[in-house]
């Protein structure tokens, strides 16, 4: 059975904490940040978790090997 690829953007946006939870960031890495006041871009780097059920589904479809 070959390799399935992993979607780099979704591996980008998502990462799973230690006890397997699905987290996200709320806005944009790096990109378009200079106009933002500090609090927002330190929100940005917040990570929540998330409890949709199909978008937990979808991303462990498109990032099969996402740590």
């Amino acid at each position: 059975m070959p390799k399935i690829k992993t979607h780099k953007a979704t591996a980008k946006r998502f990462k799973l904490s230690g006890s397997g939870k699905l987290l996200r960031t709320r806005g944009p890495k790096s990109h378009l940040r200079r106009k933002k006041a500090a609090r927002v871009k330190r929100q940005f780097d917040e990570m929540f978790v998330v409890t949709e059920r199909a978008i937990i589904r979808r991303v462990k479809r498109l990032a099969p090997y996402l740590k």
